[in-house]
Parts: structure tokens; C-alpha cells; sequence
């Protein structure tokens, strides 16, 4: 095997020593190694990074290992020899069992990246890595408000208060200002009640009958203590978002494209900035970005049966916050392209899959709008439909066929678009400034005064003097009834008239 580095370094990586191991080629297939061990506080790490200089080092493997490499990476990439560095998934290094200890773990490592059989992680650069402590900082304040939320819920529960059961949210407008009252010691259903504000309002009488609980000074103690809790971590997510959004305000255009995404809101826009970053050179396409996330069916094959699809962890952050996102696209957004992609996979593999597969649409989106600098272009609820047109008919036929329909299909007659009536031209769209331009307006006729008195009594436009209604030629004979012969056509009357009793005409 071709040797493609002559000096290369390894470290196996521990929280309180380093094994260092460098190989060295001499030519003709002899190596050197030398191995040292080195402590973990940053003087030893610098005199690690001095030691690889001096052995004329570049390139250096380490193992992923928990965040103990962390700071060794963070040294020797700040160093001023200027490093090459490598992070290794510690799947790709695993060791034999009973051939296993430091000294052999830096000298296998060192001899696969020797060989160009490493491959290296994504480490992001270090304003890339203060998003993602921000974002993923915000991530974890959030859990804890949850949990806050769901032992005020369990709370009021145990005190047989069914806040919950009436109002979507316990920690609304309504809710707060009913739970601060229960601090201050009221406990009146029907005055809790009338503080509901907005459509909770129309619940009263069952907000009375879930306000009937059992308070004690015990309960008012423990409501108290969360609602103080939730209002710090409220503070806290205030301050942490206002740090991000500085954070991120140079990138605001790219934060604004990924937010044409449906279902994706400023706090989706920025997660997934801060885990994927700015840089799409990374990922040598969309479909190896969504196996890094681990948004795509695992390979798992043997003898050409596959065994397992189940995917790999991957990036839980973005994982986690896209496939929320999928599951609010498909409970909010109607006619959209995702939704439909949604029902359409989960109606052969389920919910769950499909909201896999929407969070990695999304995600292969998103990939597209952060390298090639657009904005979502929304394709419609219909697409998969309009793809393939017969086969969708088909399909639908059968099932009506299956419900106990006789289909029959007839092609839909397009009607032609109006002409104008009167033969005049199309007056300019005006549009305002900014606006694109659209097309324009049928042109309509236009309106004439009445100038008869049928037609002035109607209120309407005379439709003798614009010419819209042509008179008839009058009949050879005169008409016996005065209004048929005003109008100049022959008598309609004459069926009234013979019910009546009246003496038909002859024919003519």
C-alpha cells in the first residue's frame, strides 16, 4: 500500500494524559515511531505541540474522545506551527479486543492516517462553534421550561384543578393571570373564571367547574416556586436569544431565504445555521449532509438481503428541531409541497417516517438555499399529482370503484376567456411601486347612463343604447299586445292567454 504521508503524528486522547505517537518514513520501507505521554493541562499541551515541531510534524490524527479532545484540538489549532488536524470517528479506530492499550492505539492510529485510510469529522470554524453554544445553550433552557411547565401542570392536577383540560395553554395570558391569583390566595371559581381574556371567554361555565379545586397553603407554596422559576428562565431565554440574534446579524439575508420555508420560523433559520454553517463546501452534496444529520436510511446489506434501515444518531440538535418542523408543516400548512410529501409517505409507511422524510426535504432545502443563495420556490399540494397524471386518476377511479361507484370520465371543456362587448381596448393595470408586474385586467365596458325609462327604473345600464341587446325585426303582422310590440317582437303572452280562456290565433 502507498505510503502518502512520510510524517504524520496520532494521539489517543484521555482526560488526564495524551499518548503522542510520530512515524517517520527513512526510505525503503523502514519507519521510525517515537512515542511520548503527555498531561492534559494547556503548559503540557503546548509542550506537545512543541515536541510534533520538533519532529517536523504537519499532520495530526486524534480520536474523538467525549469533549477531553476538545481542548487539545483547541491548543494545537491556535498553535503557531499551524497544524493540520484530523478528528477521527472512534467507530473508524476501534481496536481488537486483547491487543488493546495507549501506546498501541496512537501507533494504529498514526499508521491509518499514514495511509490515507482516515477520514476526518466536521469541525466547524470557531464563530460557527459560538452559534451553536448559543443555540444549543437555548435548546437546553428550553427543556428545563418545559419541565417546569409539566410539574405546574402535575400540580394543579394533584389539587383536582383542571386548568388543563379547558385551556390549550396552562401558561397563557388566561392561565398566568389565573395562577397568580391562586398565589395571592383566591380561590372563587367564578372570580378565577373572569380572569379569562380573549376566546377562553366563551368557556366559562366549564372554566368554573375546572377552577373547583382542593387549594391549601402547601399547593400555593409550590405554584409560587414555579412560577418563579419560569419567569427566570424566561429572563434567560430573553437575554440568550438577544445574544444570538447579534451573533447572527451579519447573516440576517440567509436567516430571511431559509424562513420562505414553510413551518420554518427565525429559531428553526438559526439552528440550522449554527450546526451546518455557511460553508456548503463541506458536504459533497445535499444527500451526504443528510447522512451526516442522520436524516436517511442506514445501509445495512449481506448477501444481498438488507437487514436494517434504522438510521444513525448523527446530529441530534438539528435532528431534533427539523422533525419538529415536520410535524408543524404537517398539522398547519395546507396545499403546500411538504404536506402533501407528509400524507403521501405516511400513508404507505407511516407517521413517523414521514416525518423523517419531510425534516430531510427540508434539510436538502435548506443545503440549496445556503449555497446557491435563493429562496424557496413552493411547487403546490399537487405536485406528485401532476408528475403523473393517469396513473393519479387511476388510482382514484379504483377507489370510488371500490366504494360502489360506476366512474365515468369526461375530459373538462375549457371555456374560452370573454371578449370585451363592446370592442374597446384594454385600459393599463395600475400597480404600485416595488410591485412585479401581473397580468393585466379583462377590460370592462363601459357603463352608460340610462337613457330609457325601463332601464332607468331597473337602475341598471341601458342596454338599447349601448347596443348590447339587438332589436328583433318586427313580425309581418302586428302583435294584438302592446308590450311585445314596443319591444318589436312577436307576442309571448299567447300561452297566458289561451289558459285564460282566450281565443287562439291561427296559424301562420
Amino acid at each position: 500500500m502507498k505510503i502518502l504521508y512520510r510524517r504524520c503524528a496520532a494521539l489517543d486522547v484521555h482526560k488526564k494524559m495524551i499518548c503522542a505517537c510520530v512515524r517517520k518514513c527513512r526510505g525503503k520501507g523502514e519507519v521510525e515511531v517515537q512515542q511520548q505521554t503527555f498531561g492534559s493541562f494547556s503548559d503540557e499541551l503546548e509542550q506537545l505541540g512543541d515536541w510534533l515541531r520538533g519532529h517536523n510534524v504537519k499532520r495530526v490524527a486524534m480520536e474523538s474522545t467525549g469533549v477531553y479532545w476538545i481542548p487539545v484540538w483547541n491548543v494545537l489549532e491556535r498553535s503557531r506551527y499551524k497544524f493540520d488536524l484530523l478528528l477521527v470517528n472512534p467507530a473508524i479506530v476501534k481496536a481488537l479486543p486483547g491487543q488493546k492499550t495507549d501506546p498501541k492505539d496512537a501507533t494504529r492510529i498514526a499508521e491509518l492516517h499514514q495511509y490515507g485510510l482516515l477520514r476526518g469529522s466536521f469541525i466547524p470554524p470557531p464563530a460557527m462553534r459560538r452559534w451553536r453554544d448559543l443555540i444549543r445553550r437555548r435548546a437546553h433552557l428550553q427543556q428545563d421550561k418545559n419541565r417546569i411547565i409539566n410539574r405546574m401542570a402535575g400540580l394543579l392536577e394533584r389539587a383536582n384543578v383542571k386548568l388543563g383540560s379547558v385551556a390549550s395553554n396552562i401558561v397563557g395570558v388566561s392561565g398566568r393571570r389565573m395562577l397568580y391569583a391562586m398565589v395571592e390566595g383566591v380561590r372563587d371559581p367564578v372570580r378565577l373564571a373572569s380572569l379569562a381574556v380573549g376566546s377562553l371567554q366563551n368557556k366559562h361555565a366549564e372554566l368554573v367547574r375546572a377552577l373547583n379545586g382542593r387549594f391549601s397553603d402547601h399547593f400555593r407554596y409550590q405554584l409560587e416556586d414555579l412560577l418563579s422559576d419560569l419567569r427566570y428562565l424566561e429572563g434567560r431565554l430573553e437575554r440568550l436569544e438577544r445574544s444570538i440574534r447579534t451573533e447572527l446579524a451579519p447573516h440576517e439575508q440567509v436567516v430571511r431565504r431559509l424562513c420562505t420555508i414553510p413551518g420554518v420560523d427565525q429559531i428553526t433559520a438559526w439552528t440550522i445555521l449554527a450546526e451546518i454553517g455557511l460553508d456548503m463546501s463541506v458536504f459533497a452534496s445535499a444527500d451526504h449532509l443528510a447522512s451526516w444529520a442522520g436524516l436517511c436510511p442506514g445501509n445495512d446489506e449481506s448477501a444481498g438481503k438488507r437487514r436494517s434501515g434504522r438510521v444513525r444518531k448523527g446530529n441530534r440538535y438539528l435532528r431534533r428541531t427539523l422533525v419538529q418542523n415536520a410535524w408543524a408543516i404537517s398539522h398547519s400548512q395546507k396545499d403546500c409541497f411538504l404536506t402533501s410529501l407528509f400524507l403521501r409517505v405516511a400513508r404507505r409507511r407511516g407517521m413517523k417516517r414521514a416525518a423523517m422524510a419531510v425534516a430531510h426535504r427540508v434539510l436538502v432545502i435548506a443545503y440549496h438555499i445556503i449555497r446557491d443563495g435563493v429562496e424557496y420556490r413552493e411547487l403546490g399540494g399537487n405536485y406528485h399529482d401532476r408528475l403523473q397524471p393517469l396513473r393519479t386518476t387511476n388510482r382514484l377511479v379504483a377507489r370510488l370503484a371500490n366504494l360502489g361507484y360506476d366512474v365515468e370520465l369526461r375530459p373538462k371543456i375549457h371555456v374560452a376567456a370573454p371578449q370585451p362587448l363592446l370592442g374597446e381596448p384594454a385600459e393599463p393595470v395600475k400597480r404600485g411601486p416595488g410591485r412585479p408586474p401581473g397580468p393585466a385586467k379583462r377590460p370592462y365596458p363601459k357603463r352608460h347612463k340610462p337613457t330609457c325609462p325601463k332601464c332607468a327604473e331597473r337602475n341598471i345600464t341601458c342596454i338599447h343604447s349601448a347596443g348590447l341587446r339587438p332589436k328583433l325585426p318586427a313580425p309581418a303582422e302586428e302583435s294584438d299586445c302592446p308590450r311585445c310590440a314596443r319591444w318589436g317582437i312577436p307576442c309571448i303572452h299567447l300561452r297566458t292567454k289561451v289558459s285564460q280562456g282566450q281565443k287562439s290565433p291561427p296559424p301562420t
